[in-house]
């Protein structure tokens, strides 16, 4: 509450009315500021003709003011007077319209009803909330992260031009709550983990095993956020995926991170919540239980797990679930079924000289292949290894049919489920796949492929 009161401490100040000054200046006067925001800049937007995307697009800010009291443009409201801005609004209207998303269903899902505080925040401080059916995350932003995304939005547009089907955040709008001098900045993406599936484990992967594991505070809270030393302790077998989806999954996370590479962007995350579904069955006794596993299909286009990679959803016994909330199917080193939901998060910080200090530093006291903070190439590499190595492992116990009959005249060996041919796999494609891409991480690859290869032969040590 602390930090809606710093925000919002002057809302009802001296030029609102006493109706106004009698509401509160909490959580929901930033919640009520943003849902009219967004129902009148969606509104204002329908309005406008179809016609293609421009250059000039990307950077245009749209402004309105929210008196208290209420003008010929706006409603009147309690939540004190406040300024919206809705950044790049012709933009972002296409990049919903490529995810199957209607302006009524956009606004509806946001406006409709009162919007759900996560109380989970970030590591930055950020606050999150939920749509009340599920399918949107409203995230604050940083003054500097929403300007790099502002810088990232041409280069974001042509990749989703070329492949929607991608493990990265899918950004649906940019916006700008303004009152008494306070600017809270708010980006609205596709909801990786649906609320209505229990997660009995999640986990925040970097692919870094300096301090990345979950605090004591992190621990205590019902469901914890582990990480990379939690995981490898954890499930040092893995997460198992037949061999199509385990391709499909690194083949998308290759591309993904090419393209992260050419933006020179790092630090980010993989995002794994877990549903086990054999645990699940033994907690049908419990109605709330049972009935949350069935969750309800979310609405946008390419925005569950089982299509960013672009595999079929397939089927596990007689549970529907996978069906309805698109989890991956897996199992774990115990043979329990379970639906893996993923998706890389937190892609708005850019390797600029902060980061290059930081990393630096850290280097000094401790293994510089290590840390999370590093250069966008070796960055890259290193976490497309720990996800296709370490953490999703390709299932060996299918044999087909060529190797059983190969079998009679003798042993054959197993393919390794660690998948170690990844990196292989990972060039063939891109070349074939993003040609673009390719392209644009060239110059970057040229600058730092002197200064990378010694630090490639240590991170094959690892």
């Amino acid at each position: 509450e602390l930090t809606y009161l710093l925000i919002f401490s002057e809302m009802s100040g001296k030029k609102v009315s006493p109706t106004c000054q009698s509401l509160q200046t909490t959580s929901s006067a930033l919640k009520g500021a943003i849902q009219l925001g967004i129902t009148h800049t969606i509104g204002s937007l329908s309005q406008k003709p179809e016609r293609d995307v421009l250059l000039q697009d990307f950077e245009v800010v749209e402004s309105i003011f929210f008196p208290c009291e209420g003008s010929n443009l706006t409603p009147a409201h309690h939540y004190g007077d406040f300024r919206f801005k809705t950044y790049a609004p012709m933009a972002f209207r296409y990049f919903r319209e490529m995810f199957g998303i209607r302006p009524d269903d956009y606004m509806y899902s946001l406006c409709n009803e009162s919007l759900i505080e996560l109380s989970n925040s970030g590591a930055s401080g950020s606050l999150f909330y939920v749509s009340r059916d599920d399918e949107y995350i409203i995230k604050t932003v940083q003054h500097k992260e929403a300007e790099f995304l502002q810088k990232l939005l041409p280069g974001y547009f042509m990749n989703l031009n070329q492949n929607k089907r991608t493990l990265l955040p899918k950004f649906y709008g940019l916006y700008c709550v303004q009152s008494a001098g306070k600017n809270i900045r708010i980006a609205v993406m596709n909801n990786l983990l649906p609320s209505a599936v229990r997660m009995h484990l999640k986990y925040d992967l970097k692919g870094s095993t300096y301090k990345r594991r979950a605090s004591a505070k992190e621990r205590e809270k019902a469901v914890p956020t582990y990480k990379d030393l939690d995981f490898i302790q954890d499930m040092p077998e893995g997460l198992s995926l037949d061999a199509d989806k385990y391709n499909a999954l690194c083949k998308t996370l290759q591309r993904d991170c090419l393209l992260l590479q050419s933006f020179k962007i790092m630090d980010y995350s993989l995002l794994v919540g877990i549903h086990n579904v054999d645990q699940a069955c033994q907690e049908q006794a419990n109605e709330e239980a049972g009935a949350g596993a069935k969750g309800q299909v979310q609405k946008a286009l390419y925005s569950t797990a089982i299509e960013a990679i672009q595999a079929e959803v397939g089927h596990m016994g007689s549970m529907e679930t996978e069906d309805r909330t698109g989890g991956i199917p897996a199992r774990n080193s115990k043979g329990e079924r379970l639906l893996v939901y993923i998706g890389i998060i937190d892609i708005l910080q850019s390797y600029r000289l902060a980061k290059k200090l930081e990393h630096s530093w850290k280097a000094l006291v401790h293994d510089g292949d290590t840390v999370s903070v590093h250069r966008p190439g070796f960055y890259a590499e290193r976490f497309q290894k720990f996800m296709c190595n370490t953490v999703f492992r390709k299932n060996a116990l299918k044999t087909s049919p060529s190797k059983k009959r190969r079998a009679g005249a003798g042993p054959v060996k197993r393919a390794a489920g660690s998948g170690p041919s990844l990196m292989t796999q990972a060039s063939s494609s891109s070349t074939a796949q993003s040609p673009l891409l390719q392209h644009q991480a060239s110059s970057d690859t040229r600058e730092d492929s002197e200064a990378d290869k010694s630090e490639d032969e240590r991170a094959q040590k690892l």
